[in-house]
């Protein structure tokens, strides 16, 4: 198996580059996030790959990170998930943001990924939402070591953290802030509605 190619760039488009490596060019598919992390023509790049063999053909799919390589890896266990659409799930979306969708299962982000249908999404929830966990720590809040303890009040921060990610407030440290300001509302008056409020506040302060 062939796991990494270091050499020359010799060519490269937003799903595909080739790489000299002593004068052999391997072709291999990549997803956009790769693309923007590759050096122009000539010069020498590095990247972690993965070989799919079949009876009519031999892929090698590359990677700038090993956190990419392991979502792909993840992405084609899934039943109706190809290669080439986990390579399109990893385009649309950064590995971040992607994890966050699916440890907090949110079905309607998944779901605006093109060449992703919703049975698709939802076996991607169901199949990876604990396994994310390994490659993003700490992204979900009812099971993770970052909750509360207290079901609902983990269910109002999920809740506030999916709808606030709809507005573009996203990443892990943004999450931790609305679990912090979901703390200082009484407890009477922990809705997902108040702690929307809450967070919105503290942010235009």
């Amino acid at each position: 198996m062939i796991a990494r190619l270091k050499g020359i760039l010799l060519d490269a488009s937003f799903t595909q580059a080739v790489i000299d490596v002593h004068g052999v060019g391997y072709q291999v598919l990549i997803p956009m996030s790769t693309f923007d992390t590759l050096p122009r023509p000539g010069g020498e790049v590095t990247l972690l790959t993965y070989m799919q063999v079949r009876e009519d053909a031999i892929t090698l799919f590359a990677f700038a990170t090993e956190q990419e390589r392991s979502v792909f890896e993840l992405l084609i266990t899934v039943n109706g998930i190809g290669a080439k659409t986990a390579l399109n799930i990893l385009s649309c979306m950064n590995i971040t943001n992607l994890c966050e969708a699916i440890a907090s299962g949110d079905l309607k982000t998944l779901k605006k990924i093109s060449g992703v249908g919703p049975k698709s999404a939802e076996r991607i929830l169901v199949e990876l939402r604990d396994k994310v966990k390994n490659i993003a720590p700490g992204l979900t809040f009812s099971t993770s070591s970052g909750g509360s303890g207290n079901p609902e009040l983990d269910k109002a921060v999920e809740d506030a953290v999916l709808a606030l990610g709809q507005l573009g407030f996203q990443g892990p440290k943004f999450q931790k802030q609305v679990q912090e300001v979901a703390l200082e509302i009484p407890e009477d008056q922990r809705s997902c509605e108040n702690i929307i409020r809450k967070v919105l506040q503290s942010l235009n302060r």
